[in-house]
Parts: structure tokens; sequence; C-alpha cells
């Protein structure tokens, strides 16, 4: 068959996470029947009023691969001036999450299960957010699979154009391998500033609890780094 070399067929994006559903339990399953409404964003490729979404004008802090959800769903609690978009594409946890914002009557969540770069590209207006949070992005610890991580070039540049002036983007991991390449990546990018200078590794902050995960790493024998970037 002739290959058509005027119109090569498109190029499928690089995803940062595979979809690895494990079994969805009845309490979770029944958090997407009964809250989805209240608390889902369904993908619809277009930018999104936020303001009428959560009936305010407040600061926006967007938290990509939330997990199941437990520092956002302590976020949502304790920082209650701001409102919340949480990005997560596993839906067991997407579950977890919308159970415990319907428990504690959070009204300042909302979740897309969507890949977060069409998101941010589609959904998220210009300068719109006043902090991003990556907290334990999954490392991808093969070599040939470091083209999976999220933390690259073209995502810190796509984060800028979201982050307002002055905004902050945190990210934690603990994997020292992904540290490396976190510090790598943005203090290259011009369009942040490491908040201790280049390399700095920040202490966690007192708004980012040490989560069941976390903990699990630390007594694994795993460093915790912390990055806190500003944007120019």
């Amino acid at each position: 068959m002739a290959t058509d070399t005027a119109n090569p067929p498109p190029r499928r994006p690089v995803r940062s996470f595979v979809l690895r559903e494990g079994r969805i339990t009845p309490a979770q399953q029944r958090a997407f029947d009964d809250h989805w409404p209240r608390y889902g964003l369904d993908y619809a490729g277009a930018p999104r009023d936020f303001d009428a979404t959560f009936g305010r004008h407040a600061p926006r802090v967007l938290e990509i691969g939330f997990g199941n959800g437990e520092a956002l769903a302590w976020a949502a609690t304790h920082e209650p001036e701001r409102d919340f978009i949480g990005i997560e594409v596993h839906r067991p946890g997407v579950g977890r999450l919308i159970n415990a914002l319907a428990a504690q009557g959070s009204g300042n969540v909302r979740v897309y299960r969507h890949d977060a770069v069409e998101v941010l590209r589609n959904e998220i207006a210009p300068a719109s957010l006043a902090e991003a949070r990556l907290w334990f992005p999954d490392p991808w610890p093969k070599l040939r699979h470091h083209k999976r991580r999220l933390i690259q070039p073209a995502f810190a540049t796509l984060l800028a154009s979201r982050v307002a002036p002055g905004g902050l983007l945190h990210l934690a991991t603990d994997w020292a391998d992904y540290a490396r390449h976190m510090q790598e990546v943005l203090d290259a990018a011009p369009e942040w500033r490491n908040r201790l200078g280049p390399g700095g590794i920040s202490p966690r902050p007192a708004w980012r609890i040490a989560t069941h995960f976390e903990q699990r790493g630390v007594r694994l024998g795993h460093d915790v780094a912390d990055f806190l970037y500003d944007r120019r």
C-alpha cells in the first residue's frame, strides 16, 4: 500500500499516564451517581467560566493528579477563601474524593476526570490560576519511559501561560531522579523563578499535608523534595 507522504497520519501524543482501572467500590460508584452533577466537570474542549461554575470570583488553584484526593479534600476545608480545580484520570480516586467532599460539605472544589494537558490547553483561560500543584506525579523511573514524565519544557510553558504573573507552581516528588529532572526543566524555563534560587529545595510548606502515600514513601527511605516556582 502506498504511503501518503503529503498528508501523514497525525502522531499520537505521548501520555503521562496509563489507565489501569482498579475495581471501583460500590461507595465510589455511588459517588458518581449521587455527587458528580455537583462536583464533576465534563470536558467540553472550550473555555470555561469558572466564576459561573463556583458562583463567585476567588483565587483558583489547580491540582493535577490528585490521586485519592486526600490532600485536595483537606485543602478545601483549610483554604475556604480559594476555589480548587482537581484533575485525575483514575476513576476510583475521583469517586473517593467526591464522596469526601460531599461528606464534609465542601462547595469550593470541582473535578475533571480527563487528561490534564487537554484541560489546561482548552478549558482554562490564560493567566487565570493563582497556583498550580503537582504533587507526586508518576516518576516513570525507567529510562525508556522518561518521555512520559509530565514535567517537560513544553508543559512548563503551558502551565506558565495559565498561571497569572506572581502566581505559584508547587511541585513535590519522592523520587530523587525525578527531582533533578524537575529542577533542570523549571530552572531552565524563562517564565519561572525558583523561590529559593536555582536548585533550591523547599521544606514542606504548611499547606501541603503529608498524605498516606507520601508517608509510605518515607518509610521506604525516599527523600521528599518540594519546589516552589514563582511565575515571572
